[in-house]
């Protein structure tokens, strides 16, 4: 099975700083929308931190099996943090027009 762990802690850490420059933005600019955007941007932040440290330990583990379990829940969990910032971007965008 090819290892995936790597590349999911690298887009992951990336992704979770622009999340939490969103979440800042969202703050100083206090956004009229700031509830769903708040929601949706806390929500891929959870996602985020729980993908990176799923993966770092399926990268420090020595069992196979362990591994490919952490790996394929932090696979998961990177998704859906993909579909929140979509979303949120979405929001932002439909205000804007």
């Amino acid at each position: 099975m090819k290892k995936t762990a790597p590349h999911i802690l690298n887009a992951s850490t990336n992704l979770l700083g622009f999340c939490l420059v969103i979440l800042t933005s969202l703050k100083l600019a206090k956004f009229q929308h700031h509830s769903y955007l708040n929601e949706f941007a806390v929500c891929a932040i959870l996602c985020l931190v729980s993908s990176c440290t799923l993966s770092f330990l399926a990268i420090k583990t020595d069992k196979e099996r362990v591994s490919g379990k952490l790996e394929n829940i932090a696979d998961v969990l990177f998704f859906a943090a993909l579909l929140c910032i979509t979303l949120a971007i979405c929001i932002v965008s439909i205000d804007v027009v």
